[in-house]
């Protein structure tokens, strides 16, 4: 299956959190979006591997993806070399997406950082024709594909955005994924032990820092992002 683009996320509800919006409304356009979440989250305070299992499955089916996978990485303690390189240049070339969205450059969880370095890394090596990859039960090498954009969604910083996107009208689409992970974020009835993203202040900024954002283009709500390189546009018209 092609897909237009994939979204990567070092944990389940990265990329709900970072791009969610975004993701709802480019399905919406008819684009074919996949979900690969690097680990389980299998370390996180809240809930267990095998709930957040069951809860990315959930969030896939609000979001509508076309597909989620999870890599299984160790959580916590992955690394940006070869071999978890390799893994992700078989999901690149599996499902051969012009955009990939991934993790925020830098943050508070050190796998967010970590994440986005790998795949970016990853998404050049994909192109090598000389790096030869065969997908896990697949007796067919894989052909050599590099994407065409990488764009890094924003996560607890407040990195300040190249570019922002117009997801007026996608915002509770977002919200209904998000809430999804039911386990992880604020509940008044969860016995679970606190944290800086289970409390109320943290799930009413995911809405105010999209209000804010659109405020800054004239929008409802927007989602920000960077980049590796210049964007580029046809014309000045192309911009909001």
């Amino acid at each position: 299956m092609k897909l237009d683009i994939l979204a990567f996320g070092s944990h389940p509800d990265d990329v709900e959190l970072g791009c969610g919006a975004t993701i709802a409304k480019e399905i919406s356009f008819g684009k074919k979006v996949g979900v690969v979440d690097l680990t389980r989250g299998e370390l996180g305070t809240r809930g267990s591997a095998e709930i957040r299992d069951k809860e990315a499955s959930a969030s896939a089916r609000i979001l509508g993806v076309s597909a989620r996978e999870n890599m299984e990485f160790s959580d916590g303690f992955f690394v940006n070399d070869k071999v978890h390189q390799l893994e992700i240049i078989k999901m690149i070339r599996k499902y051969r997406p012009e955009i990939v969205l991934c993790n925020a450059i830098d943050d508070r969880h050190i796998d967010h950082a970590k994440g986005s370095k790998l795949v970016s890394d990853a998404c050049f090596l994909s192109g090598l024709r000389k790096i030869d990859t065969k997908f896990d039960g697949d007796d067919q090498w894989q052909e050599a594909w590099r994407p065409k954009f990488v764009y890094h969604y924003i996560q607890w910083k407040n990195i300040k955005p190249d570019f922002v996107v117009d997801v007026s009208g996608f915002i509770d689409k977002k919200i209904e994924a998000i809430k999804a992970y039911s386990s992880q974020f604020f509940d008044p009835g969860s016995e679970e032990p606190q944290t800086p993203i289970s409390s109320v202040n943290f799930f009413d900024s995911v809405n105010y820092r999209a209000r804010d954002l659109g405020r800054l283009i004239g929008v409802e709500h927007a989602e920000g992002f960077t980049v590796e390189r210049y964007l580029g546009v046809n014309s000045l018209s192309d911009l909001v």
